[in-house]
């Protein structure tokens, strides 16, 4: 990755909808250069997706909640890759992590109600290797540099 990839990830990630013109002119590259970057980008996984940040409902409900997964890999080859495309499936999964410590990955996890959570719990239950599942209901939320508004 060189100074024209950075260059078109922090421009991207300032403002996905760029057109490949406004992206080329910013970087000093022709438009099919730019494209090609991006193309690669995309095929390296470095770019995995454009997404619309929407704002909620003022009347909806947000359960937020962290789980923390344990897996017994002793008697299993299989690692956190393996369970991350499984979980990506989930709806309410926003993101997921493998952390070091006593928990193997995180997840982070955005629903409406409870039964929703609760479901979610259940699939990530029906893994086999699963062998401790906490849930960590967030009460407050001081503040997220992610979220734009």
């Amino acid at each position: 990755m060189d100074q024209f990839d950075e260059k078109i990830l922090t421009l991207l990630k300032q403002d996905a909808r760029l057109s490949v013109s406004e992206l080329a002119k910013q970087v000093n590259l022709s438009r099919s250069a730019v494209t090609a970057r991006i193309k690669k980008l995309e095929k390296q996984g470095t770019i995995l997706g454009y997404h619309a940040n929407v704002a909620s409902n003022d009347n909806a409900v947000v359960i937020k909640a962290y789980l923390a997964l344990k897996f017994d890999t002793s008697s299993s080859t299989h690692h956190c890759e393996s369970y991350a495309a499984q979980i990506y499936e989930i709806e309410g999964v926003k993101w997921s992590h493998a952390i070091s410590g006593e928990t193997d990955m995180m997840l982070y996890v955005e629903v409406s109600t409870m039964e929703q959570l609760n479901s979610i719990r259940n699939q990530l239950h029906q893994i086999p290797e699963l062998h401790q599942l906490t849930t960590h209901t967030v009460l407050t939320e001081f503040f997220n540099t992610l979220r734009h508004g």
